[in-house]
């Protein structure tokens, strides 16, 4: 068996918020035999073009990566009209990854070989929390979960079900946490909470907490405020709904808020059904309880909710090269970065037979007289 490089190039697509990500969505396909197009998030050009030194200075040959800053449409619209594209490794929103998919369908039968897709995209994660669960543990994990790097993160904590008998402990917990938790520029290490990437995240995310806010259906636990006369900030935001489908436990945010959704201790399967069929993603996901039946339980039950699933932990903590990432459903082709399912996704196998002893004789054995 012979593992090939793709034939042609890989289109990298990287995000703003993790820079580090450009590195598995080049060095996947390099490591196999590929080359890349890096385009990369244009709210994070100047550490890409720094990580873009860091490659060149490891010794990267020239032209194996190919750092590409601009237009998202201009550039995707010229790699993606070459024939000789081979795939796309992408991490960003769903918008935009369903965009990508439209245009290489369409533009199929122009292309060499059928293109590679390879997304991770968007999420709304859970914490599903079970009656024996640890109110502490809870709150801590839903409070770094849900406004670490306010909240920019694709595996950041958006929806709570909490059983009646915690939620009075848990809020508590969670508004004193807040209550110490500071906000302020990034260059100051104390400061939990800094801004957002820019004032059209600013004004998406203040769009949701204004919804909340006018509803009967929630209210704001705490938060709710921000401000961007100096920079795009936004206070930690935990809101409180009677509606388990309601629009901030459903749509991606991708801000420092986390909606709650209490239910009543004896109606937990009906809980479990909801944290599985609300929203449309499947990224990541946990669940908190010292009953280890029931946890193994609902571990089973929400088994395609979340790609990457914690049992008493925030849904964010991921290592790569132990823990490999990636979600399906709405959240992406699940080829799990940092793993041997990603990196086999950029070679094209080719099958080889070699015959010491060639026939003389087109019949069989079967076919010859006795």
């Amino acid at each position: 068996m012979e593992y090939r490089a793709l034939e042609g190039f890989i289109l990298s697509v990287s995000p703003f918020n993790f820079t580090a990500i450009a590195s598995n969505l080049n060095m996947s396909p390099v490591m196999m035999g590929n080359t890349t197009i890096w385009k990369p998030a244009t709210t994070a050009l100047l550490s890409n073009y720094y990580l873009m030194q860091i490659f060149m200075e490891a010794g990267l040959p020239d032209g194996v990566v190919n750092f590409v800053p601009g237009s998202g449409s201009l550039i995707g619209n010229v790699a993606m009209s070459s024939k000789d594209l081979a795939g796309i490794h992408f991490t960003g929103s769903n918008a935009t990854f369903n965009s990508i998919w439209n245009i290489v369908g369409a533009k199929l039968h122009t292309y060499k070989s059928y293109p590679r897709l390879v997304g991770e995209t968007g999420g709304k994660d859970f914490i599903f929390v079970h009656p024996s669960a640890d109110a502490i543990e809870v709150a801590t994990a839903a409070y770094a979960g849900a406004f670490e790097y306010q909240g920019q993160k694709c595996s950041a904590a958006s929806r709570m079900y909490i059983p009646s008998s915690l939620w009075e402990r848990i809020k508590s917990i969670m508004i004193s946490i807040d209550s110490s938790a500071k906000m302020g520029d990034v260059a100051e290490p104390s400061n939990f909470i800094n801004a957002v990437i820019d004032k059209a995240s600013f004004k998406n995310i203040v769009s949701y907490i204004e919804f909340a806010k006018n509803s009967n259906e929630a209210e704001i636990v705490f938060g709710g405020t921000y401000d961007d006369s100096v920079g795009y900030f936004i206070r930690p935001t935990l809101i409180k709904t009677s509606n388990p489908k309601f629009k901030t436990m459903d749509e991606e945010i991708f801000g420092p808020v986390i909606t709650a959704y209490i239910y009543d201790d004896q109606d937990i399967e009906e809980a479990i059904k909801l944290c599985d069929h609300t929203s449309p993603y499947g990224l990541t996901g946990a669940v908190f309880g010292k009953d280890r039946i029931a946890v193994s339980d609902i571990c089973g039950k929400l088994s395609y909710a979340a790609g990457n699933f914690y049992i008493n932990d925030k849904p964010t903590g991921a290592v790569v090269g132990m823990q490999p990432f990636g979600g399906s459903r709405g959240s992406g082709t699940n080829d799990k970065a940092g793993g041997q399912f990603n990196l086999i996704r950029w070679v094209s196998p080719r099958t080889i037979k070699e015959t010491f002893i060639p026939s003389v004789d087109i019949k069989y054995p079967y076919m010859k007289e006795k």
